[in-house]
């Protein structure tokens, strides 16, 4: 693909949690991948789910037990919800976007199934929690059918979720094709719609894959120059929330692996930003990831702000 190619991995403050919020928030993303577009980047988006994803998974099992001859929505299938209604929004408001600014360019969402490996070692340790709060009795149900529960307060309990790593996008040369034509792309989102291949059929997993890995992935499937993760902050921290917080600049791959054998990262917030980055960026060829927040998109693209990793 064109060394121009840009994979903008949109983190859940994109996209807001609510309907009417979501509408916002996707204005204001928006105006950021036109920003990318006006730079001349062909532009792919992957985003993340998981206040959508929590509340169809709510919902679905919510309107199952009112309703005993419907089944329980699966995990996937809750997944690919989220993916269509969040592309919906996202999609319609990069398009009025882009044609305000007068640039006529076609905008679409790939429904993207991404393969995870049944033996990963995340299945042991599930960790992504999920769905509403259970009583002592539902959650010994949940237990009874094989999911995981764990206690989040005296008495209340959530579901929990594996995160395998991403193995293989399935619709990849869909998506390769619509961005070598010129459209901005919308897939992956949410990480993808786990799911695990038997024989030709694909099965949907009762999983959750870490956006910012699945993004990754992408991003080297289609030989991009930049992977660009928008978050809540500027500018990546050393030593957060301390009196010797340090603010990240342009890092090199090596300083970056160092940082995280020193645990400077969160897990499943900075760090898998952090990892992702990481492997992105020591593939070689001028690729860099670029981590900052939606408002400064362009200025990240541009390396005049962010934390650059290459």
């Amino acid at each position: 693909m064109s060394e121009k190619t840009v994979v903008v991995a949109l983190g859940h403050k994109a996209l807001g949690t609510t309907l009417p919020e979501q509408k916002t928030a996707t204005r204001e993303a928006a105006k950021a991948i036109a920003d990318l577009v006006e730079e001349g980047a062909n532009v792919v988006i992957s985003h993340s789910n998981g206040p959508q994803v929590g509340m169809i998974h709510t919902a679905m099992n919510e309107f199952g037990k009112a309703h005993p001859d419907y089944t329980f929505a699966p995990m996937s299938v809750c997944s690919a919800m989220s993916q269509g209604y969040i592309g919906y929004d996202l999609q319609n408001a990069i398009r009025a976007e882009l044609l305000s600014r007068g640039i006529y360019k076609p905008v679409a969402t790939i429904l993207t199934q991404v393969v995870i490996d049944p033996y990963d070692e995340a299945f042991g340790e599930p960790e992504k929690i999920i769905g509403r709060v259970l009583n002592s009795k539902e959650a010994e149900s949940e237990e009874e059918k094989g999911n995981f529960v764990t206690e989040t307060a005296k008495g209340e309990y959530r579901r929990i979720l594996a995160a395998p790593k991403p193995q293989k996008i399935i619709e990849l040369e869909t998506i390769r094709t619509l961005a070598n034509a010129g459209q901005v792309v919308i897939a992956a989102g949410g990480g993808g719609i786990p799911v695990m291949e038997q024989g030709i059929d694909l099965h949907g997993a009762s999983a959750i894959i870490e956006k910012d890995l699945a993004s990754e992935l992408l991003a080297e499937e289609l030989d991009a120059d930049t992977l660009l993760i928008l978050t809540s902050v500027e500018k990546v921290s050393l030593n957060k929330d301390t009196d010797n917080e340090t603010l990240l600049g342009t890092v090199s791959v090596d300083d970056a692996n160092k940082y995280i054998a020193e645990n400077q990262f969160a897990a499943g917030s900075m760090l898998p930003k952090i990892e992702a980055a990481v492997s992105f960026a020591s593939k070689g060829n001028g690729h860099r990831t670029i981590i900052t927040d939606i408002a400064h998109a362009r200025d990240g693209y541009r390396e005049k702000t962010g934390t650059i990793i290459k």
